[in-house]
């Protein structure tokens, strides 16, 4: 609904040597919401303390989540010709423009206090805005009456929502600051007249306008690709036991940003500084590789030293010679630059079966499932449980 994005920088997972053991990178994810829209009441960035573990995706809270698919089952009454309206759809959308409402209270009927107000829309230069966007509302929605600003966990300017806020959740009332209420607009907003989103022609245009930005095109779409993936987790019904319990607490930690230095035995936590390449990861709460795998063991009662290239020597060792097949789900699956030489291993993920393994892969990315190719230099891996 806005003009001006800032996004996130990319890069891959680098080796740093301390006392001569490789553990993995991390970098800032950035700030999930941009300057344009940047929360007048205190906006939590991407690595503050308000991630959810467990659950379907790792940074959305339950409610919100519910907010998200509850949206998808009502959307085709109102725009019946849309096509492929998908929660990851809601939740890309969500992520860039209020982080999940994370930081938030969401009451049981959906409603967000304190509200999310972006900023003021009075040519004033705060957030990149230039542009004077006079107030259509009255101040109902935005709390002023002076210019506009973007409100709710979706960020809707009070005269869009006007033409896309439904009463969602039976409340009687139509609210942009309520969780159920914004999501249904956005899906609505999203459909235009009945577009099919499962077509990536169309879904990239939906996205456009909802912030006629490439670089915000872009950033929402990785977020959609992302949360889709996460949706796809894979089949555990032959996972039993400790290998289960490792592998569960690995995908519960889908979509939590990934941070150098940061993951421990307890969960998530701030990283450290620097990379080789300059990267912190002291202000963002998460995991790098090796993080992750130490607190999915420990889920099962193992505990594992804090390195990747430490933990090729816990359990029996799976020769890269023999190859991705011949690795078991729950298996840690290792990556060097010098296969054959553990001292420079770089990379290390979970192998959760069918060729693909849970992995915090590099700064600026989150928590997610990969293909056990996605990393260079294979160099096997390990037997633990």
């Amino acid at each position: 609904m806005r003009r001006a994005r800032r996004r996130i920088g990319r890069w891959g997972c680098v080796v740093v040597l301390l006392l001569f053991a490789a553990v993995c990178c991390a970098a800032p994810v950035g700030n999930a919401i941009s300057a344009y829209v940047a929360l007048k009441t205190g906006a939590p960035g991407a690595g503050d303390g308000g991630i959810a573990e467990g659950g379907a995706v790792a940074d959305i809270s339950p409610r919100m989540l519910t907010a998200y698919k509850k949206a998808v089952q009502q959307v085709v009454k109102h725009v019946p010709k849309c096509r492929g309206m998908r929660w990851p759809v809601l939740a890309g959308i969500a992520k860039v423009e209020s982080n999940h409402a994370v930081g938030r209270n969401i009451a049981a009927g959906g409603d967000i206090r304190p509200k999310i107000y972006g900023v003021l829309l009075n040519g004033s230069g705060a957030g990149g805005n230039t542009t004077v966007l006079p107030d259509t509302d009255d101040g109902r929605w935005d709390g002023t009456t002076t210019a506009e600003r973007a409100v709710g966990p979706f960020q809707f300017l009070p005269s869009t929502w006007e033409g896309v806020g439904q009463d969602a959740n039976g409340d009687k009332a139509v609210d942009p600051h309520n969780a159920e209420d914004a999501a249904l607009g956005a899906a609505i907003y999203l459909c235009g007249s009945g577009r099919d989103l499962t077509m990536r022609t169309q879904l990239k245009s939906a996205v456009f306008q909802y912030n006629r930005s490439g670089e915000y095109v872009a950033n929402v779409l990785g977020w959609i690709d992302q949360y889709t993936a996460a949706a796809k987790n894979p089949d555990l019904k032959n996972a039993t036991g400790k290998v289960r319990t490792v592998l569960e607490a690995a995908l519960s930690q889908q979509g939590v940003p990934y941070s150098w230095g940061g993951g421990n035995a307890d969960g998530m936590s701030y990283g450290i500084c620097c990379s080789p390449s300059g990267k912190s990861g002291t202000t963002i709460k998460g995991f790098d590789c090796s993080g992750l795998t130490t607190y999915a063991y420990a889920k099962a009662g193992i505990q594992l030293p804090r390195t990747a290239a430490a933990q090729a020597g816990v359990g029996r060792r799976i020769p890269a010679s023999l190859g991705t097949g011949a690795l078991k789900e729950g298996d840690l699956v290792f990556y060097a630059y010098t296969p054959g030489r553990d001292s420079t291993i770089y990379h290390v993920g979970i192998y959760v079966g069918d060729g693909q393994m849970v992995n915090a892969p590099r700064p600026g990315s989150v928590v997610r499932l990969h293909s056990v190719n996605a990393m260079s230099g294979y160099a096997g891996g390990a037997r633990l449980l």
